[in-house]
């Protein structure tokens, strides 16, 4: 298997009205929006909900490795 490396691209978001920029490798954000359609919400939407359950956290991370975390987890809570 052939792995491509890429290095992060960044992209504008929007969580709670305000928007902030994300730096996430191209194979990260293609499984975000493949999680997005799944739950049939906007990208915005679910990475909205990513960083609610971060910050609930006792020790939180940064967003972008709450998104990694949350999709290598398995698309669940962050703990």
């Amino acid at each position: 298997m052939e792995v491509s490396y890429h290095p992060p691209v960044k992209r504008s978001v929007e969580i709670a009205g305000h928007k902030t920029s994300i730096s996430l490798e191209p194979v990260f954000w293609d499984m975000l929006k493949q999680a997005a359609s799944r739950e049939g919400v906007p990208l915005n939407a679910l990475v909205a909900r990513i960083d609610a359950q971060r910050l609930e956290a006792e020790r939180p991370p940064g967003l972008a490795g709450a998104l990694r975390i949350w999709l290598v987890a398995g698309l669940g809570p962050l703990d």
